[in-house]
């Protein structure tokens, strides 16, 4: 494994400057930003990243004019962008709850409840009024009231609950106040209702005061800060770029490209080993680069960068020297983009993951050496450089018999590479369709199709209520101009953040391999699945534990109650029958609970399942080889639900299951046809 090693004593992070009074600030918030950050992320590690990645940014926006964003706004960037690499247990994690709630409420809650903004500075840094504050506040409370187990047969008077918000956070003004505090004294239902509101704005000053940093939490982080200044220094010295010589076949090839007029197409179709990246170079989309980045043996090389509107593709080849290892880049698992802020779009999902490229299929045979691409967000700016920090590489497998994917045990090689990677944007071509169809019942519309030089995006919209089923996705398979045919990425569909004027529509955006140099006049776009919450409730008394093992039935299959535990936590096992027609894939759960007094309860649940083809064989997991593309459905087999009383040492009681519903994948088989303008 190849390990940069830097004494973080050797280098003093800019004492008495501004880095060092940004860093003095973030510590005296600490304990406040690392609760914040538990809302959206689970693992501790990402946490840190979020602190140092937050404290540099912080640090750039120092030296400029512009308006500056303030510590909370910065931290809550990094906290959505590094919280879909978190994996925490449900069951062992306070702030779990919190997740769970809607992405809006939960921001608005994570920032008054737990950093401590005002309801103003909340508005400010989310962009929204006032009083979308406090409705996102009320919200999300009393949605954690319900699932932290305070209960839900809360009577409040409707007028009166829209001042809860500002009567316990001392905000009101007092003619407002004294009619409010008259209105309570004489109301029993409110005072219940208010006290519970109360009960969780304690729960979460609770979740701050335990939430303790990791030992060393700071010191790494400053360690880290040293470490990344004595490789700015290091940088400036030894910084290069390295460029191929063709010469004897650069003369041949000038000749001829005099005589035909195909000098780029025909030069790159001879000199460029890594086959992706000829089309881009033929069609003058991109220009080799060839930057050089060698740290303790492995030596990393950007070939290539295209930039569009949709993406952003790094084309790139690392060698290990030393050893026959294959290292794979993924974006932001170790990667960090210095100045992403100044020259990406930030209003774009990233593509954090790169499906590695099969090695044999590029014909390269040296095993020491990985040609792939990396994707990151669409640029925001016409022209410009990317400054790429790498701190660590993924080591993928040489085992045949296994695949071309990652090695077991996720081996890294860790080192420092770094390269300033200049771009140019790309135009793309964007065809405005609203063609509307009918899908097994549902309203789907076809919005608009992009034809970018990286990929293809295909935007959509649909109907995502129906009675009482909810569909959550609907996923594209593929797309065909007659000759070509793609398939959608699996990692390439995002939920788009728009507007739409008709309620209970959801805008989804799926990315395909590019038509771009296809010049299509009509395009087949075939869909593959719905994915569906369907809401069916039903309550199970449990019996007594004597009585077990029993079953019941729920949607015409069969659910086994095997053991309860009382305790803390209490735990429930459960076997769900799996048989060809099961309708539901897995369930949703609540749970009734009568305690002698409010408690902080966190659910969890963990167990087995197997898959379901298209034609109803099941399999199980880790023995059935399937393409990704052909999406066999997931069911829940075995399942153990533990209850955690978070709040105290009490047990648990379970007394009543309540199965809110269930999720389930219904295949669809329609096509539909669009005409390019």
């Amino acid at each position: 494994m190849a390990q940069v090693g830097i004494d973080p004593m050797m280098v003093s992070v800019d004492a008495g400057g501004e880095l060092e009074s940004i860093i003095n600030r973030i510590e005296g918030e600490r304990q406040k930003l690392y609760a914040l950050a538990r809302v959206y992320i689970g693992r501790d590690e990402d946490i840190e990243d979020v602190f140092y990645q937050s404290i540099i940014e912080l640090h750039r926006q120092s030296g400029k004019r512009k308006r500056r964003k303030s510590i909370a706004s910065v931290f809550l960037e990094n906290c959505r962008r590094i919280a879909g690499r978190s994996g925490t247990s449900e069951g062992e994690d306070a702030f779990w709850v919190l997740r769970q709630l809607d992405e809006a409420d939960k921001d608005a809650v994570a920032l008054v409840y737990l950093k401590g903004c005002t309801q103003e500075e909340t508005a400010d840094l989310l962009d929204i009024t006032i009083d979308e504050v406090k409705a996102r506040l009320y919200r999300g409370i009393r949605k954690l009231r319900e699932d932290m187990g305070f209960g839900t047969a809360f009577k409040g008077c409707e007028h009166y609950q829209k001042h809860y918000v500002d009567y316990l956070g001392r905000t009101m003004d007092r003619p407002e106040k004294v009619d409010f505090e008259i209105h309570i004294y004489h109301c029993s239902d409110c005072q219940d209702d208010l006290a519970s509101y109360q009960e969780v704005t304690f729960a979460l000053d609770d979740l701050i005061r335990n939430a303790a940093l990791p030992a060393g939490f700071m010191e790494r982080i400053r360690s880290r800060l040293n470490e990344r200044e004595a490789r700015r220094e290091k940088r400036k010295k030894k910084r290069k770029s390295i460029w191929l010589s063709v010469a004897g076949v650069f003369a041949l090839l000038i000749c001829t490209g005099f005589v035909t007029g195909g000098f780029a197409k025909l030069y790159y179709s001879y000199t460029e080993e890594f086959e992706p990246l000829r089309p881009y170079l033929q069609h003058n989309l991109a220009e080799r680069l060839d930057l050089v980045s060698e740290s303790e043996g492995v030596k990393m090389t950007i070939k290539s960068v295209v930039a569009d509107d949709m993406q952003t593709l790094i084309f790139y080849e690392i060698e290990d020297t030393k050893e026959d290892n294959r290292y794979i880049m993924q974006a932001y698992e170790g990667v960090y983009i210095e100045n992403e802020l100044d020259v990406m779009n930030m209003e774009r999902n990233p593509q954090d993951f790169s499906m590695p490229v099969d090695q044999d299929e590029i014909h390269n045979e040296q095993k020491n050496i990985y040609r792939g691409t990396m994707k990151l967000r669409p640029v925001g700016v016409d022209k410009g450089t990317i400054k790429m920090n790498v701190a660590r590489l993924m080591k993928l497998n040489q085992d045949p018999s296994l695949g071309e994917m990652y090695a077991r045990g996720a081996v890294f090689a860790e080192g420092d590479w770094s390269f300033e990677i200049p771009f140019e944007k790309q135009s793309s071509q964007e065809h405005k369709i609203d063609k509307e169809i009918d899908l097994d019942g549902i309203k789907v519309r076809i919005d608009k199709l992009t034809i970018a030089p990286t990929s293809t995006v295909v935007q959509y919209s649909f109907q995502n209520q129906q009675g009482n089923t909810r569909v959550e996705f609907l996923l594209l398979e593929s797309l065909s101009d007659g000759e070509n045919k793609v398939v959608a990425d699996m990692y390439g569909s995002n939920i788009m953040d728009v507007f739409n004027t008709q309620e209970n529509w959801t805008t989804l955006s799926t990315s395909f391999d590019s038509f771009y140099f296809d010049k299509p006049e009509e395009l087949d776009i075939k869909f593959n699945s719905l994915h569906l919450s369907v809401e069916d409730q039903q309550d199970i008394k449990l019996p007594d534990p004597k009585e077990l093992p029993t079953s019941f039935e729920y949607a015409g299959s069969t659910i086994t109650i095997n053991e309860i535990t009382e305790g803390n936590p209490a735990k429930l096992s459960l076997t769900l029958e799996v048989t060809e027609d099961r309708i539901f894939e897995q369930l949703n759960y609540g749970f009734h609970r009568d305690y002698e007094q409010n408690e902080s309860i966190s659910f969890g649940m963990n167990g087995e399942g197997v898959l379901m083809d298209k034609d109803g064989n099941i399999h199980e997991m880790g023995s059935y080889e399937y393409n990704p593309l052909d999406r066999p459905r997931y069911f829940e087999k075995t399942q153990e639900l533990t209850l955690h009383n978070e709040s105290s040492d009490a047990d648990v009681s379970i007394k009543t299951i309540n199965i809110d519903g269930y999720t389930t994948t219904k295949y669809v088989d329609d096509h539909v046809k669009v005409t390019l303008d």
